[in-house]
């Protein structure tokens, strides 16, 4: 088995995002006035109840209050705030990556493949249903969302990779480990897609369609090996994959159960305005 997975966000640098990048992960590393003062409080309050009663209560309460106060700081001091202004071509584009995003969420099989190899021997394939390859695959999350410390007036469609998620803005696609944020632009971004069969033990997506079934432990003739007693037929269905890979670090594979919804996601990429062009359409601000 082969990992598929991306390298350090910190090397995942663009150029013309790395003041921003710079920013945001400052940011994050700031602690948290929220969390200092909330818990300051909060203790300061347990330890006057065991003192005084129910003045430490008053005290308590207080640590709520605190607690606001601290959020409001955090909103200033540890957010940065971008500001899009779309529009012509570019608004155009990124209304295809939205909606070609949406059929790809829509999918009701849809998982984050970590690591894959081929099968190089008998044993293996019989105890497989017969499989040429075999992944290591979990569910995965399609979703709107922003990375944590950016506040942005438009929320973009991400996908959760594993560790990672890759959130894909106007004009580029940050990659957060939850600790750091890197990015790469669209231009740098190489995304393809192709038809995956795969043998489903589990539950199969009602979305799907199989192309054929298999015997759980195959005979090298394709019939069932009576030998074993749990031998049972297997739908292969055929899913869609997507591979992004960046030579930055991205390499990410992932799996939908319903064919046909990947190739316009990856077109609607691809067909993204390039940097040079986005600039005339594009306000980017940073701030906080």
């Amino acid at each position: 088995m082969v990992e598929v997975e991306s390298g350090d966000v910190f090397a995942m640098r663009d150029s013309a995002y790395s003041e921003i990048l710079n920013e945001i992960n400052e940011k994050r590393e700031k602690p948290s006035a929220a969390l200092l003062f909330g818990l300051g409080f909060g203790l300061l309050g347990l330890l006057a109840v065991a003192v005084a009663g129910p003045i430490g209560i008053i005290i308590w309460l207080l640590g709520l209050g605190a607690w606001a106060f601290g959020a409001w700081l955090d909103s200033y001091q540890r957010t940065v705030v971008l500001f899009y202004d779309l529009e012509g071509d570019t608004q155009a584009a990124y209304e295809q990556v939205i909606q070609s995003f949406d059929r790809m969420a829509a999918s009701h099989g849809k998982w984050h493949i970590e690591a894959g190899g081929s099968v190089q021997d008998l044993t293996t394939w019989k105890r497989n249903a017969g499989a040429s390859h075999i992944v290591k695959r979990s569910p995965t999350t399609l979703t709107y969302a922003l990375p944590k410390a950016v506040t942005c007036n438009v929320t973009p469609p991400s996908i959760h990779v594993g560790k990672q998620v890759i959130y894909f803005l106007p004009d580029v696609a940050f990659i957060d480990d939850g600790r750091k944020v890197g990015a790469v632009s669209y231009a740098d971004l190489t995304v393809q897609w192709q038809p995956s069969n795969f043998i489903e033990e589990g539950t199969v997506p009602r979305d799907c369609e199989i192309i054929y079934r298999t015997w759980k432990h195959p005979n090298k003739n394709g019939g069932p090996d009576r030998r074993f007693r749990d031998n049972r037929q297997l739908p292969v269905c055929r899913y869609e994959a997507m591979h992004m890979r960046s030579a930055n670090g991205v390499n990410e594979l992932v799996e939908f159960s319903k064919a046909g919804v990947v190739a316009p996601f990856v077109q609607a990429l691809k067909a993204m305005p390039k940097r040079a062009k986005q600039h005339s359409s594009l306000q980017i601000n940073a701030s906080g």
